[in-house]
């Protein structure tokens, strides 16, 4: 009898079959580790079956003489497994269709003039049924796990999606290493509960609103035994938010047996502050940052590894990251979004998202809860401006506030007093901040910062802050910017918006050019922050450079109309018209992309779930980045190192790191500098290759320098 013909999934260059992959093995360990993942939402069968069929394709004779032999020989090997989905479960195996058709290039749209399910499944591939003999049979399901909504199916298969292509990625991954497992080092939920509550922090009764902010700890605590759902946590700027909505969360997951936190910040700056806060109270070994500016020394293989899927107990990400993933189509950006099952999502400064894709992330939120067993926690220094309300029906219900009055805390942690300037010219501005000692004045753009600057650069104590600089040199000034208030000395700081939130800085004075007045109130949120005044002084001005500030012209002329004439800029009366005017009335805008649209339920009986997965994700971009290019400074010995580096390779590792010294510039500045003074090492990454002249040590970039700059890196 001849011997039965072996089939592979993957093989080793440097080593015969004996050591290669069997294929009917591939299947069956994806399968079980997709169910296992799937498990938390109940859809650990409809994870088997995509992991068990998802490379069937690989049983064609083609695709075994591609790996043994002759790589040159492009096979398709997923859509076999896409066709049979739908052959096995008529329209309720479409999910997995979709799902298995991407499990490497990304999940199609429902119709394109390209590559597009529909054709995939009318397509006619290599002869590979005969490798069903080896696959085990299983239960089929009879109908989908939840109503038969279109938005809720599409989020159902993007969840399977992700099981299945973490599944593939870490069996494949530990194939490739020999089966060595992965060096996880990150504590448990329970252990960093243990941790945080092991000391009982002892506020120092030296500051003034301490007693405030441990009041707001206890509430946060004594509310995490509520049923999941919906919070709100309505706090001042300066209340102590951090950590009493991380004390919250710790608790909440205790009681309802929850795997992970994540943590979810508007902006790079604030998720390195809040980063540290949490390592300072639960150790150097406990926060996975999932961010592009991630600190080369604090990463090791396990935290790199962990960021591709998520697999750590507490997570700090960006908005960015988190409402990307949500609506991406990619395996590497869905792979880790199984993990968001059975979790507690905090979301710092919620209200920040842009009008135009209000809707859909709302929506993903609503899954989120509804089916996912998640607990979301609005944390606000404003008020909930996405909460259900009759001329926002689209917001969300249900939502429960965490303290008892947060009118009456807004009053108690009243600390700063607003004064309206109008207009006010450069030179008006600088000889205003002149004469305080220690002021923080906050800009729109970075022109502007740099040009306060140097009018206002004739001494020692005088600082700027923008994107401009590496996130290296950034966190190096605000440690020095912190020194400098900590020994009252002179200290007069100028940056753009990026200082607002999450950045732990106490002024007497500040002075805000008009922006939104949520951006208002967390640039005060920076003044009189611990209370050792009666009142600290808020300058609210317009600039000279208005027109060049087209990014917050919108919210700029909303919180004109609403605080003109007002005693108390920061009221909840006032907040509360704020959001009509910017959210609630802009109804045609909830949508602009249309991304809800490409989720739609049809009659067509052989594909009725028409669902746009690359096309949503092509166009769910918060911020538009398709014009933005990556600078790497040779900032510091490390900045330095890596440069050289990425000369000789620019291999993912290296720009990875890179990223601590990287300065994002536009399209136009790369194309007039990117033979002159950027080196290109990769795509739109580049080198800057005169820090003498380009880059400046108060400053930051500048390349329409032409002369000797400040680089004292």
């Amino acid at each position: 009898m001849s011997e039965k013909k072996k089939y592979y999934a993957h093989t080793l260059p440097d080593k015969g079959p004996e050591h290669w992959q069997e294929l009917e093995k591939h299947l069956r360990n994806v399968a079980e580790l997709a169910a296992e993942f799937a498990e938390p939402f109940g859809a650990a069968s409809w994870a088997y079956l995509a992991g068990l069929w998802h490379d069937i394709g690989k049983y064609s004779d083609a695709f075994q003489k591609r790996i043994s032999s002759d790589d040159s020989l492009e096979v398709d090997h997923s859509t076999a497994g896409s066709q049979y989905s739908v052959e096995q479960m008529p329209v309720i195996g479409l999910p997995l269709a979709y799902a298995i058709a991407g499990h490497h290039g990304g999940m199609p749209d429902a119709f394109a003039e390209g590559a597009c399910l529909e054709k995939r499944l009318r397509k006619m591939v290599e002869q590979w049924r005969h490798g069903l003999a080896e696959i085990p049979e299983s239960p089929l399901p009879k109908q989908l796990p939840l109503p038969l909504d279109a938005f809720a199916t599409a989020f159902f298969t993007r969840m399977v999606y992700s099981c299945l292509v973490d599944g593939d990625a870490l069996d494949t991954e530990a194939f490739r290493n020999n089966w060595a497992e992965r060096p996880f080092e990150f504590p448990t939920l329970e252990t960093l509960h243990d941790r945080f509550f092991q000391q009982i922090e002892k506020f120092d009764p030296t500051i003034p609103v301490n007693e405030i902010r441990a009041d707001v700890r206890r509430q946060c605590e004594s509310k995490a035994s509520l049923t999941r759902g919906f919070f709100s946590l309505t706090v001042p700027t300066g209340g102590g938010k951090t950590l009493s909505s991380l004390a919250f969360a710790l608790k909440h997951a205790r009681k309802h047996g929850m795997c992970r936190i994540f943590y979810v910040v508007p902006l790079t700056t604030i998720i390195e502050q809040t980063a540290k806060v949490f390592r300072d109270r639960l150790g150097q070994d406990t926060v996975l940052e999932h961010h592009c500016n991630v600190d080369p020394e604090k990463e090791n293989e396990a935290s790199r590894l962990a960021s591709e899927n998520w697999d750590a107990s507490l997570v700090l990400t960006t908005s960015v990251q988190f409402y990307e993933s949500l609506f991406a189509n990619r395996p590497s950006a869905c792979r880790k979004l199984h993990n968001l099952a059975n979790s507690i999502i905090v979301l710092d400064e919620a209200q920040t998202l842009p009008v135009e894709y209000l809707k859909p992330c709302l929506a993903a939120l609503r899954e989120l809860v509804t089916h996912y067993g998640c607990s979301v926690v609005l944390c606000t220094a404003t008020q909930p401006a996405i909460l259900k309300r009759p001329d926002f029906d689209i917001g969300l219900e249900g939502v429960r506030e965490i303290m008892d009055e947060p009118v009456s805390l807004f009053e108690k942690l009243k600390r700063v007093e607003v004064v309206q300037c109008g207009k006010m010219a450069d030179v008006q501005l600088s000889g205003s901040l002149k004469k305080e000692r220690q002021a923080l004045c906050v800009v729109n753009t970075t022109g502007h910062a740099r040009k306060l600057f140097i009018m206002l650069n004739e001494g020692s104590g005088v600082f700027h802050l923008s994107g401009r600089m590496c996130p290296a040199h950034r966190m190096a000034k605000l440690e020095d910017i912190r020194k400098c208030l900590k020994g009252n000395h002179d200290c007069r700081v100028v940056s753009t918006q990026l200082v607002e939130a999450g950045v732990d800085l106490d002024f007497p004075v500040v002075y805000r050019a008009m922006a939104g007045l949520d951006s208002l109130a967390q640039a005060a949120g920076r003044c009189n922050r611990n209370g050792h005044l009666k009142r600290g002084q808020v300058y609210v001005f317009a600039s000279e450079h208005e027109h060049a500030e087209s990014y917050f012209r919108e919210t700029a002329q909303c919180a004109r109309q609403v605080i003109a004439d007002r005693e108390d800029v920061f009221e909840l009366a006032a907040v509360e018209k704020y959001f009509r005017l910017y959210y609630w009335i802009q109804q045609a805008r909830w949508d602009e992309k249309n991304i809800m649209g490409r989720f739609r339920l049809a009659s067509d009986p052989t594909l009725p779930l028409q669902f746009g997965f690359a096309s949503a994700a092509r166009d769910f971009q918060l911020i538009d980045d398709g014009a933005q290019y990556s600078v790497v400074i040779p900032w510091n010995a490390e900045g330095r190192k890596l440069c050289e580096s990425l000369r000789h390779a620019s291999k993912r590792e290296l720009m990875r790191k890179a990223q601590r010294y990287v300065v994002q510039i536009r399209e136009r500045e790369w194309q007039v500098h990117v033979t002159k003074s950027i080196k290109l090492v990769h795509d739109r990454m580049g080198i800057l290759e005169s820090p003498e002249t380009h880059y400046d040590d108060n400053t930051g970039l500048n390349l329409d320098a032409d002369g000797p700059g400040y680089f004292f890196g």
